[in-house]
């Protein structure tokens, strides 16, 4: 569990993680361009479903703007190749099951779940600049809604 959080100015943490296709992803590969990295608890479960398939229909307008999407959960590669089938997602999943990244994000610790506090997935969201720096970063959002407020917060909606 960890209480850091990132804010805009910091300095991405570096990672590599596993694929939907078990290749290896690097983040300072991705450098040169931006990218949405974003946190979600579980593939698919319904919240989670919701914010994939979301991210999904805007995938045109982020990839318009030069901004790739990435998906990171704690579930097996085995899992996000179902998942990004079942459900047609057209970007990159990350499995992350050692949780480091999640720790390293700030997005793994203490939730509300249904009236109790639990240890899990906190569901953020952060935008990678091209200089592999943190743009923006959203703790704790709610998987409806969330995407169209990013497109609306990155000039997307024009």
């Amino acid at each position: 569990m960890t209480t850091t959080r990132l804010e805009p100015g910091s300095l991405a943490p570096a990672f590599t993680l596993l694929d939907q296709d078990d290749q290896a992803v690097t983040l300072k590969d991705l450098r040169g361009g931006r990218v949405i990295l974003f946190f979600y608890p579980e593939a698919m479960t319904p919240g989670c479903t919701t914010e994939a398939c979301d991210f999904r229909d805007s995938l045109n307008s982020f990839a318009s703007a030069g901004v790739r999407v990435i998906g990171i959960s704690k579930d097996d590669v085995a899992k996000l190749k179902r998942f990004a089938e079942r459900d047609r997602l057209n970007y990159t999943l990350l499995s992350d099951e050692d949780l480091a990244v999640q720790q390293a994000y700030g997005v793994w610790g203490e939730k509300a779940l249904y009236g109790k506090i639990v240890v899990g997935s906190i569901r953020s969201t952060f935008v990678v600049g091209e200089d592999g720096r943190i743009e923006r970063a959203w703790y704790n959002v709610k998987a409806t809604g969330h995407v169209a407020r990013i497109r609306r917060e990155l000039g997307l909606d024009g």
